[in-house]
């Protein structure tokens, strides 16, 4: 059965295990093992600030359709 059958995204059909340990094998080769820790703080602090600002644009765009 293929991802999409079971209710996954389409997409994930396409990358297995073998992908992502490629994956990250290159990002430690490219960052170095030192970097990755500090580089994967900055992206979920990143992304918890994006998903609050759309949070909070959602709740300004319903109160100005009241």
């Amino acid at each position: 059965m293929h991802g999409a059958q079971l209710g996954y995204p389409v997409f994930s059909s396409a990358f297995g295990w073998p992908h992502l340990l490629i994956i990250v094998g290159v990002l430690v080769l490219l960052f170095g093992a030192t970097r990755l820790p500090a580089l994967a703080k900055s992206l979920g602090s990143s992304l918890r600030i994006l998903r609050n600002e759309v949070r909070d644009q959602e709740g300004d765009s319903d109160e100005q359709a009241k």
